[in-house]
């Protein structure tokens, strides 16, 4: 196997990360600026204030966002597995 193939596999995975994960992980920093906007203009430093809301979010973005992530992974994880196939590894 040659190395630009073996650079090709790793980019293709460090994408699927991000286009699994990102989703989520924006949503969550969304809402965690949100809350600490609101938390700055009232001054209020309630820890339980900032994790409760971004934790219930974040669970319904999971949720939301699972068909999406489960078809990114089995497309993904298809094609390697069509590669590792091919190749006879």
């Amino acid at each position: 196997m040659a190395f630009d193939q073996n650079v090709q596999y790793l980019s293709l995975a460090f994408w699927q990360i991000i286009m699994t994960a990102g989703p989520i992980l924006a949503v969550a920093l969304g809402i965690g600026l949100f809350i600490g906007l609101i938390q700055a203009a009232t001054s209020i430093q309630e820890m339980t204030l900032s994790f409760v809301p971004k934790l219930f979010v974040v669970l319904g973005a999971l949720a939301l966002l699972a068909p999406y992530t489960l078809n990114e992974l089995t497309d993904y994880f298809s094609y390697i597995f069509d590669e590792i196939a091919r190749k006879g590894l």
